[in-house]
């Protein structure tokens, strides 16, 4: 025997109650103190199955509400029974009278609290697998009838439980599954024959007892998790988790872990797993990603606290990354490379310098960065990284010139750019050095002022020599002669000795040329020497051109117009271009000439200013016409340039505003008042003869229709001539005379005509052609011989007109296979002579000309 001091605490909110709350056990083993706390009465024989009991929490004065729960005791550590007792016998309790009233509000203290009802889940039957009896003391008076309700019994899930309802046993019909549902509440009734509540309902509480039936289940198939290289001992890397659904309370739902296989394998292995949180750890050190990059553990997980006899288990896959530090410097392959350029190369690639980094590739870890650290102070060189293969292109980034440099001998550091790992003990870097021999080219002479700028004055005349533009061949360890030419001479002013470069001019030099631009002439020669293969340069030579005074001024504007009288329209602004610079072309002076008098009577010169000078009108009136005034200019330059310009001046009647009027305007240009009528007569002239033409021509079309006809106009063949101006339907559907396109019948109306003229183009009287004759009983395969022989005899019939006969053809046959005979064409390859045509007239020419057989042209 064993006592027990204190169980569990208890904690109670009373929501609605203000004042001390008081508990009460249905179990007089264990009592409940106001703190919530339980404690066991007296020793506790046995507790080798758990204790389950009421407690009921009650406030005190007159305060009616109750409250109750259910308290499962167990011993710690000891595995619980899942043996089902015998069948126990629960009886309705007693009531206990208090007061008047049958039914008091007071909740009253039970003989005894019913024990819970425990049965395993999974149990194999048979079913239905009796539990309890429930059974009432008035059994023996009257007859009762059992029930029960609640989940499980008329509540989803229905029918798991049912009752006799006269011997009062409660049975389980099937199975249980703890996981699906672990305990159940249902009530026990007892009524009489008529239905009558006997008792008060019971409680009756069934819990269902876990058995092992479910394995631990991992969340992933497969964890994936990281360490770091070179990570010391303990260091955390992941986790792995398994669930197991059987109650957690209990060592079915336990889960223990361990890791069962390493790959690959070590002596030595490098991870551990708690056993109870699954967090997997580093063991032992040695992590090396370049030696092992990657791990694979299988962990299992067991219930039963992991005991490997009676527990399930189930197994994952844990996947290790071992990430890469930067514990590996880069090294050179080589203490030292070669390699050759071309002087004067920029961008070539002189040689490709080559690491190896065992440090995962394509990481700041890996990639290597050179740097040149001696033999380059000019900084021709630069070297970059290939990032796909970590190689160092070694490049000309300035020209190297061989006269100045035949080699160079570079040292060139490699290092990663992030620093080595702590601990490592390597140095950083690698040093290599690379010697180049610079290979000399035929390089291009060159002009030492390119371009070269000289002073030279305006108008020297031609064979003046200038200048000499000569140029330096760089190639100094071989001698090279130099020859000139010219490349550009827009003027065409200069030439250039080809042996040494001396310039000359072949024509005067102009400044105020087109092809002098800011005063600077330029242009452009060429020097090649006698290298294999020949190099060329070029060099531009711009000449300075100072001004001289080789211009005179030239009047602007050199027409204008004024009015007749003297008034403030009676002015002319005038001025002076001179395309000298300063000092040699304004200020300007004007004057009139004394010569002939006239000018300097009607008109006078105002100086405005040095460059501007004004023309004014000295008579009240000057007729209207057309004036040329000369005035003399003269610029400022030493000695001075004069130019006699003629101003044409028009004078003409202006308005109220100063301006010319329009018939004014006409008058200045020189045309009088009768050479205007006269241009009006001859346009009246012109249009009156384009008129008579248009009327005669009126009157001869009008004169060629109403002329009679040479022949009687009965025999007129144009009456047979029909003019459709609309697309019908044929002529069965017009009321035309056809007659007259049909062959006639006889040749009396022709023969018995009195002597005189006769028509040309009448039928000849000659015996007709045989047509064929209609079969009495066609065919329809015979229709197209038919049509042809008749086409045939038609063509070759002198009595047929010129022109196309009507020829009915009333046979048409029956189902004809035959084509369309609007697709037939009229055959002219017989020998017919066609020459009589030429004397039917001259209506008919054109015919005789188709069909005459005259000479083609």
């Amino acid at each position: 025997n064993f006592k027990i001091l204190r169980y569990i605490c208890l904690k109670f909110d009373a929501c609605q109650v203000t004042g001390a709350v008081g508990f009460e056990s249905s179990d007089p083993n264990f009592s409940v103190r106001p703190d919530g706390s339980i404690y066991t009465e007296q020793e506790v024989a046995n507790l080798s199955e758990p204790v389950q009991f009421m407690v009921t929490a009650k406030g005190h004065n007159l305060d009616l509400h109750i409250w109750e729960t259910t308290v499962k005791l167990a011993l710690a550590g000891h595995p619980s029974s899942t043996s089902i007792n015998p069948p126990r016998v629960i009886s309705f309790p007693r009531r206990h009278q208090s007061g008047s009233s049958p039914i008091s509000l007071r909740r009253q203290k039970r003989d005894w609290v019913i024990p819970p009802i425990n049965v395993p889940e999974n149990s194999r039957g048979p079913f239905p697998q009796m539990l309890v009896r429930i059974r009432s003391d008035k059994d023996r008076d009257i007859q009762i009838r059992y029930s029960i309700t609640g989940a499980g019994a008329d509540q989803p899930p229905n029918d798991v439980y049912n009752i006799d309802p006269v011997a009062g046993k409660m049975f389980v019909t099937r199975p249980l599954d703890r996981e699906e549902r672990a305990s159940y509440h249902v009530k026990a009734h007892a009524v009489d024959m008529n239905g009558i509540q006997v008792e008060s309902p019971i409680d009756l509480y069934i819990y269902v007892i876990d058995m092992n039936d479910n394995r631990p289940e991992f969340r992933n198939q497969v964890y994936n998790g990281s360490v770091a290289e070179g990570s010391k001992p303990g260091t955390h890397v992941m986790k792995v988790t398994a669930h197991d659904a059987d109650d957690d309370t209990t060592a079915n739902g336990i889960v223990q872990y361990r890791i069962l296989s390493e790959m690959p394998h070590n002596p030595s292995h490098m991870f551990t797993i708690n056993r109870e949180t699954g967090d997997i750890v580093t063991v032992a050190a040695g992590l090396d990603r370049e030696r092992i990059p990657q791990y694979t553990l299988i962990v299992q997980a067991t219930d039963m606290d992991g005991s490997q006899t009676i527990g399930l288990s189930n197994t994952a896959t844990a996947l290790i990354t071992v990430t890469d530090i930067n514990d590996n410097p880069p090294e050179m392959t080589a203490r030292t490379f070669l390699g050759e350029v071309q002087e004067n190369k920029l961008g070539a690639v002189v040689t490709n310098l080559t690491v190896t980094d065992r440090d995962q590739p394509d990481t700041p870890n890996w990639r290597a960065v050179y740097k040149i650290v001696h033999g380059d102070p000019q900084g021709h060189f630069t070297i970059n990284t290939n990032h796909m293969t970590n190689d160092g292109m070694l490049t000309v980034v300035k020209p190297v010139d061989y006269e100045n440099n035949r080699s160079f001998m570079l040292t060139v550091v490699v290092f990663n750019p992030v620093e080595l790992a702590k601990g490592i003990q390597s140095s950083p870097q690698s040093t290599a050095g690379v010697s180049i021999s610079v290979k000399d080219v035929n390089e291009p002479p060159y002009f030492p002022s390119n371009p070269a700028m000289i002073r030279f004055e305006e108008g020297v005349p031609a064979g003046t020599t200038i200048t000499i533009f000569a140029a330096r061949d760089p190639d100094i360890f071989t001698r090279q002669r130099v020859r000139y030419s010219k490349l550009s001479d827009p003027a065409n002013w200069l030439q250039i000795n080809t042996s040494n470069g001396e310039i000359t001019t072949m024509a005067m030099l102009d400044r105020e040329s087109v092809y002098v631009k800011n005063n600077i002439y330029e242009a452009t020669f060429l020097a090649a020497d006698d290298g294999k293969p020949s190099a060329t340069g070029t060099g531009t030579l711009q000449i300075y051109l100072t001004d001289v005074n080789d211009n005179a001024p030239v009047l602007v504007p050199r027409e204008a117009q004024v009015c007749e009288r003297s008034r403030s329209g009676s002015r002319v602004n005038l001025t002076a271009n001179d395309p000298d610079a300063d000092p040699s072309a304004g200020p300007f002076v004007f004057d009139l000439p004394p010569y002939p008098q006239a000018i300097r009577r009607n008109w006078t010169i105002v100086r405005l200013n040095g460059y501007y000078t004004q023309l004014r009108l000295k008579l009240h009136h000057l007729e209207s016409g057309v004036y040329n005034i000369p005035i003399l200019v003269s610029d400022s330059g030493n000695p001075p340039l004069s130019n006699r310009t003629v101003l044409k001046l028009k004078v003409c009647p202006c308005d109220e505003n100063g301006d010319c009027t329009t018939i004014g305007a006409v008058a200045a240009a020189g045309l009088g008042t009768g050479a205007i009528i006269a241009i009006l007569i001859c346009i009246i002239i012109l249009l009156s003869m384009v008129l008579l033409f248009v009327m005669w021509m009126k009157r001869r079309e009008k004169e060629r229709q109403t002329k009679p006809l040479l022949i009687d106009p009965e025999d007129d063949v144009r009456d047979n001539i029909l003019k459709y101006d609309e697309e019908g339907g044929g002529e069965e559907d017009q009321d035309y005379d056809l007659s007259q396109l049909q062959q006639p019948e006889s040749l009396d109306h022709i023969i018995s005509k009195p002597a005189g003229v006769r028509r040309v183009d009448e039928r000849p009287v000659i015996a007709e052609s045989q047509y064929p004759v209609r079969s009495a009983l066609p065919h329809p395969g015979d229709i197209g011989d038919f049509i042809n022989d008749g086409l045939r005899a038609a063509d070759n019939d002198p009595t047929a007109p010129p022109y196309d006969s009507l020829l009915v053809f009333d046979y048409e046959g029956s189902g004809s296979t035959a084509g369309s005979v609007s697709s037939l064409n009229s055959s002219s390859s017989g020998d017919q002579d066609y020459d009589y045509l030429n004397d039917w007239g001259p209506r008919f020419k054109k015919l005789a000309d188709l069909y005459g057989g005259g000479d083609e042209d």
